[in-house]
C-alpha cells in the first residue's frame, strides 16, 4: 500500500526561514490556552482550540490554530473531526499519519469511556449514559450502521453486536440472524439501533415494518425487544416512545 501521508506530509519549517511557533511558545499563546484549559470548565477552550491544543502537543514547531481551524469547516465540528475516518484525517492538507492519531485516539477513548459506563449497570436504568455512547459512536457516520444490543435478564449488556454497515443510506437487517445471536447468547431482550447519515432520526416505513418483524419473530423465541432507537446528528428517535412498539 502507497504511503499516503507523504501527499500531505506533517512539515517543519525549512531553515533559514521564521516558523510561526518555534517551540519556545514567545508569544505566550499556548501557555494561555493551557491555563484556561487546567482551569476552567468544559467550555473554556472553542471547538478549534480543542483541535489546536490536540494537534500542537505533538507538533509544538508549527502554529496549528490554521489546520484546527481547515478541519472545523471540513468536518463540521469538534465531533466530526474527531470521529473522522483516520485516512481521511490523515490525507487532509498539513496533517499526516501522527496528526491524524493524535486526534483519533481521543475519539476511542470516549467511545470506550462511554462503553464501559453502559456496561457497568443496568441498561435501562442508565437510560441517558446509553444514549450518549450510541451519539458518540454512530452520529456522525457517513454509512448506516446497524448494531443490537443483547441483554440479560436483568437488562445487563451481554453484547454489544455489530450486524453491519450499508451503503450511504441503507443497512440490510435480517430476522433470522438477529434472533439467532440472541439464542446463542443466551439473550432474554434486545435493542435495536442504526443510524440515519442523513442526520434526521426520524424512522422510515421500512424501519417501523423491520421492527414489528424482529419484535415477533423474538417474541416467538421468549426474547423482548424493548425498543428501536435511531441515531442522528440531530437527536434521537425510540419507536417505543413514539408508540411504535
Amino acid at each position: 500500500m502507497a504511503d499516503h501521508t507523504q501527499l500531505f506530509p506533517e512539515r517543519e519549517p525549512a531553515k533559514g526561514k521564521k516558523a510561526s511557533f518555534d517551540g519556545t511558545d514567545p508569544s505566550g499563546h499556548r501557555a494561555r490556552l493551557r491555563k484556561r484549559l487546567l482551569e476552567g470548565g468544559d467550555d473554556a477552550l472553542a471547538d478549534h482550540e480543542v483541535i489546536e491544543y490536540l494537534l500542537a502537543a505533538g507538533r509544538p514547531r508549527i502554529d496549528t490554530k490554521p489546520i484546527a481551524r481547515s478541519l472545523i469547516q471540513r468536518f463540521g465540528n469538534l465531533a466530526g473531526v474527531l470521529n473522522a475516518d483516520p485516512q481521511a484525517l490523515a490525507l487532509h492538507p498539513n496533517m499526516g499519519e501522527t496528526s491524524a492519531a493524535a486526534l483519533h485516539i481521543v475519539g476511542v477513548a470516549a467511545r470506550r469511556l462511554a462503553k464501559t459506563t453502559v456496561r457497568d449497570q443496568p441498561v435501562l436504568s442508565n437510560w441517558q449514559a446509553l444514549l450518549d455512547y450510541l451519539h458518540i459512536d454512530m452520529a456522525h457516520l457517513n454509512v448506516e450502521r446497524v448494531r443490537v444490543l443483547y441483554l440479560s435478564t436483568q437488562n445487563m449488556l451481554i453484547l454489544d453486536h455489530l450486524v453491519g454497515d450499508g451503503t450511504l443510506d441503507e443497512s440490510p437487517i435480517y430476522t433470522r440472524e438477529v434472533v439467532k445471536k440472541g439464542l446463542e447468547v443466551g439473550a432474554a431482550a434486545m435493542i435495536l439501533v442504526h443510524n440515519h447519515p442523513s442526520g434526521s432520526p426520524q424512522p422510515s416505513r421500512a424501519d417501523i415494518q423491520i421492527t414489528h418483524k424482529i419484535t415477533e419473530a423474538a417474541r416467538l423465541m421468549g426474547m423482548t425487544v424493548h425498543d428501536h432507537i435511531i441515531i442522528g446528528r440531530e437527536g434521537h428517535t425510540s419507536l417505543k416512545a413514539k408508540g411504535l412498539i
